[in-house]
């Protein structure tokens, strides 16, 4: 598995190859900075290594801390943190619900000290109409940060890959499960004939 460094360096070389073909693609240079600026954040600071103490972890500073339930719910390199899509959408939302959170308990406490009235239903209709208007610039922003995660990812299977077509040549690129190593040696054992127990006849 590559080191954190070189997560790093995969992920400043990638970065003009993202840019560009982003910029080919959209002919956008508003959706290019999204596409780049979500592709570096998912690389170094919001990849699939947050589910342990790693350079991405440790780059969060004092809010560090608020990724801690999230790397004690996950197993590390699980599919859930690891996995394409699944993997960033899962901390989109685990991000988002803790903003929204920490943003309504801010609103709750202002309307209380300062005596101010918030219409809270329009304060939503607000909110989704946000998300409606710049749909296009949320999912530039979320496709940057699955192709940071993607290239964290990618390099840590093609490293194991690597190491294990070494020790086996290329039947390492075809791992075999436990689970049928497990089921081969159960049935192994079942076909095993057991010792007869009867006294020879004299």
């Amino acid at each position: 598995m590559p080191s954190g460094r070189t997560h790093d360096r995969i992920t400043i070389w990638a970065l003009p190859l993202v840019a560009g073909v982003t910029f080919w693609q959209s002919r956008s240079s508003s959706v290019t900075l999204l596409v780049a600026g979500g592709f570096m954040f998912g690389g170094l600071m919001f990849g699939p290594d947050l589910d342990i103490y790693s350079r991405q972890y440790q780059r969060w500073g004092f809010l560090r801390w608020i990724w801690l339930p999230y790397q004690k719910s996950l197993r590390h390199r699980s599919f859930l943190s690891h996995g394409p899509i699944i993997g960033t959408t899962l901390r989109v939302l685990y991000l988002s619900c803790l903003l929204a959170v920490t943003a309504f308990v801010a609103l709750v406490v202002v309307e209380k000290l300062g005596n101010i009235a918030f219409n809270w239903q329009v304060l939503g209709k607000n909110v989704e109409r946000s998300l409606v208007s710049y749909g296009t610039e949320f999912l530039a922003l979320f496709l940057g940060l699955e192709l940071g995660a993607m290239s964290h990812s990618l390099s840590d299977w093609s490293g194991s890959a690597y190491k294990r077509m070494q020790k086996q040549g290329v039947r390492g690129l075809f791992p075999t499960s436990k689970a049928k190593k497990r089921k081969v040696s159960s049935r192994s054992r079942r076909t095993k004939p057991k010792p007869s127990s009867r006294k020879p006849k004299l």
